[in-house]
C-alpha cells in the first residue's frame, strides 16, 4: 500500500474521532480560493474522509453535497450517519460544522472499485492534449491557497485568462496535486472542484460559488497527470451548471461531476 503521509491533502483533510459518529479537525487556509474562503471540494473531502472511517467498503463512488455557507479556516467538527450497509454498496451521510453553524451536508455511497464487474461501454473520449511538459502553466504567480496546492497545464491559455473571453465555456487541461501526491477516489471529489470555472469564458465576473456538487467516481485512477474537460452550457439569472470529466494517465475515465453554481 502506498503511503501518503506528509502530503498537504492528507494532513488537511484528516480528522480525529471525538465521540460516537463525531470527528474534529482544523480546516486549513491552504485550500482557500481568491474569495478568501475554503474551496468547496476541499470541504467535501474532509467530510468524506470522516465518513469513510465508518463505511466498510473502500472506495467512494458517488457523493452529492449541498453547500450551505462559506467555509473558513479554524476548528471544525463533522457528524456522520451510516444509512445502509449492503453487499456491494454502502451509503452514509455527513455534515460539517464551523463555529456551531452547518457549512456542508453530503450523502455518499461507497463500493469496492477493484471488485467491480459488469457490462461496460465507454462512448466518450478524453481530451486530446499535448504532453504536460509541452503545455503552459496558466497560473504564473499563484496566490496563497488552492492555487499552490493543485497544478495545471493547458495547450494554450483560454480567452478569459488573456483578457479576451472566447464565449465557448469549454476548457481542457491536465491537472494533479502540486506536491506529487497521486489521486484516490475521495481526492477526485476534491479535484473536480479545483479548476477555474469555464463560465468565465463567457465574460462574467471571475467569481462563482458552488451551491450543489454531485461527483461520480468510475475507477481508481492510475498514478500521474489527470486529463480534464470542463464546460458550461447554461447561464440563467446568474446560476450556471458546470460539467466535469476526468481521465487518468492510462486514458481511463475516472470521474465525472456536475455542479450548480452562482455568479455573484
Amino acid at each position: 500500500m502506498t503511503t501518503t503521509a506528509g502530503y498537504a491533502y492528507d494532513t488537511d483533510t484528516a480528522s480525529t474521532r471525538v465521540g460516537e459518529h463525531e470527528y474534529a479537525l482544523e480546516l486549513s487556509r491552504r485550500w482557500y480560493t481568491p474569495a478568501n474562503t475554503a474551496n468547496g471540494g476541499y470541504l467535501l473531502a474532509t467530510a468524506l474522509q470522516a465518513l469513510r472511517q465508518e463505511i466498510p467498503h473502500p472506495d467512494l463512488i458517488a457523493a452529492s453535497a449541498h453547500f450551505l455557507r462559506p467555509g473558513t479556516a479554524g476548528p471544525a467538527r463533522i457528524t456522520t450517519e451510516t444509512v445502509r450497509i449492503g453487499r456491494r454498496t454502502a451509503t452514509g451521510q455527513a455534515a460539517l460544522f464551523r463555529e456551531g453553524r452547518e457549512i456542508l451536508r453530503v450523502l455518499a455511497t461507497f463500493s469496492d472499485l477493484a471488485a467491480a464487474e459488469g457490462p461496460t461501454a465507454i462512448i466518450g473520449a478524453p481530451p486530446v492534449l499535448p504532453p504536460p511538459q509541452e503545455c503552459v502553466n496558466p497560473i504564473v504567480d499563484p496566490m496563497p491557497g488552492i492555487a499552490e496546492r493543485v497544478e495545471f497545464r493547458m495547450p494554450r491559455l483560454p480567452g478569459f485568462l488573456r483578457g479576451e473571453p472566447g464565449g465557448t465555456a469549454v476548457v481542457e487541461f491536465w491537472m494533479r496535486f502540486a506536491d506529487g501526491r497521486d489521486a484516490d477516489p475521495i481526492a477526485l471529489a476534491l479535484l473536480v472542484d479545483a479548476a477555474m470555472p469555464a463560465v468565465f469564458d463567457l465574460g462574467t465576473v471571475p467569481a462563482s460559488s458552488t451551491i450543489e456538487l454531485t461527483a461520480h467516481i468510475r475507477r481508481r485512477p492510475a498514478p500521474g497527470w489527470l486529463a480534464c474537460r470542463v464546460g458550461t452550457r447554461f447561464l440563467i439569472d446568474g446560476f450556471h451548471e458546470e460539467d466535469f470529466e476526468m481521465w487518468d494517465s492510462t486514458g481511463a475515465p475516472v470521474a465525472q461531476s456536475r455542479q450548480l453554481s452562482l455568479i455573484p
